[in-house]
Order: structure tokens, then C-alpha cells, then sequence
């Protein structure tokens, strides 16, 4: 069979795709349940959550954790979803996993893709429309699992779609809060610990008093500066 080209209105088609993604509730019944009372208690011996008391219920919220390891998506909804703030939050989930079975999986569950290396304008203007609409948003500022225990640069993704979405809609009040993961070993192991540390919200509409460029660039300084905090 001979393949036909792509268009750019087929590749502008296919970008579309990659960004749809919701909550199937049928299948939040069943996973919400079995990875907060069966998954995730039966592997770690040890669970912390610090800082529970900075996640809002309600209103426009970007989700900084470190990345440290596969689990870290799971354990988010663990420590600030449905059961502890009534809420769910979306996720941006780099392209390669976004494949097969476990693609399927992510989109049901509020993920969609992004390129790590250079997000695309359709996915920048999903993410801050989802803010718009008062949703919960985690991005992994990090970009990459990185298993040594520091802090590696932030890529400045996060801060151009907060101050976006800030700036197009005044009032927003958006919030950035800062997580950080620690495992007690660099590869999780069954019955080990795990912390998450949870730091206090940056407001975002405080940086609006700067230019766009200004803004953001003392919003990742201070992000870059609450995450090394947590990471000690």
C-alpha cells in the first residue's frame, strides 16, 4: 500500500487529536478507587503529604511537582484529587507516552499531549483555556524524570501559559503551587516511602505588574526558588 502524503491540514488535524482529552467517568469510578485503596497503600509502606492545606478547591491552578519518577502522576490525585479537594486535575503528558493502551488510558483520565522540546501553539492555547474554565492543571517543569534527587532547570513553558491566561483574562486569579516529590530509593521500590512536599501558591496576577517578558521571568525565579526550597 502506498501511503499518501500528509497536508498540513492533515498534520493540523492530527494536532487536534493529541489535545482532546477528558474524564471518562465510568473509568474514574473504577481507577480513582483502586489506586487510592489498593495501588498505591499496597506498594509504598509509607505515604507523606505536607501541605495539603495550600491545594484550593475551587478556581484556576497550575501544578508544579518535581518528576522523579512514573508514579508521580499517580500519586497527585492520591495527595490533591477527588478524594481530598473534590477535584481532578488535567495533565500535560509528554507525546511518546501518549501511545497505545496507555494513551487510551491518559486521555480518559484528563491527560493530553504535548512536545516536551517545543510545545505547540494548539497545546499552549488548550492548557490556558482549561484555566479559563477554573480547571486544575499539572505540568512537570522539569520536562524529563530525573532520578538523582536535584533540581534540574525549569523549562519556561509553564510560566509563558500562566502569565497567558492571567493576562487574557484579568481577575483569573491563578495560581501556581509548587510540588516535590522524594522516594527513598532514586528507583521505587516495593514497600519503600514516599514524601510529597507541598509549597505555598504563587500568585500570578502579582506578576502582571511587569511587562510579559518581566513577568515571567520573575515568576520561574520564584518557582525555581520555592522548588529548590521544598527539595531539601
Amino acid at each position: 500500500m502506498i501511503n499518501s502524503p500528509t497536508t498540513p491540514a492533515d498534520t493540523s488535524l492530527q494536532s487536534n487529536r493529541q489535545i482532546e482529552s477528558g474524564f471518562s467517568p465510568w473509568l474514574t469510578k473504577i481507577v480513582y478507587p483502586i489506586g487510592n485503596y489498593l495501588l498505591l497503600p499496597g506498594f509504598f509502606r509509607e505515604i507523606e503529604i505536607i501541605g495539603k492545606e495550600y491545594i484550593p478547591h475551587t478556581g484556576a491552578v497550575i501544578l508544579a511537582p518535581t518528576h522523579r519518577a512514573r508514579w508521580d502522576p499517580l500519586l497527585i490525585p492520591y495527595a490533591v484529587g477527588p478524594y481530598v479537594t473534590g477535584r481532578s486535575s488535567r495533565y500535560m503528558v509528554s507525546a511518546d507516552e501518549m501511545t497505545g493502551v496507555q494513551g487510551w488510558f491518559v486521555r480518559r483520565l484528563g491527560g493530553f499531549a504535548i512536545d516536551t522540546n517545543k510545545p505547540s501553539i494548539a497545546s499552549i492555547r488548550n492548557s490556558v483555556e482549561l484555566l479559563h474554565n477554573g480547571e486544575m492543571l499539572t505540568i512537570f517543569p522539569e520536562g524529563n524524570i530525573f532520578r538523582d534527587g536535584t533540581l534540574h532547570p525549569l523549562k519556561k513553558g509553564l510560566t509563558r501559559i500562566a502569565m497567558q491566561a492571567e493576562s487574557l483574562k484579568p481577575g483569573l486569579d491563578l495560581k501556581v503551587i509548587p510540588i516535590s516529590f522524594h522516594y527513598e530509593h532514586p528507583e521505587p521500590r516495593f514497600r519503600g516511602r514516599v514524601s510529597i512536599r507541598i509549597g505555598a501558591p504563587l500568585q500570578v496576577q502579582t506578576y502582571q505588574q511587569f511587562s510579559s517578558k518581566t513577568g515571567a521571568e520573575k515568576l520561574h525565579e520564584d518557582l525555581t526558588r520555592s522548588l529548590l526550597d521544598l527539595n531539601q
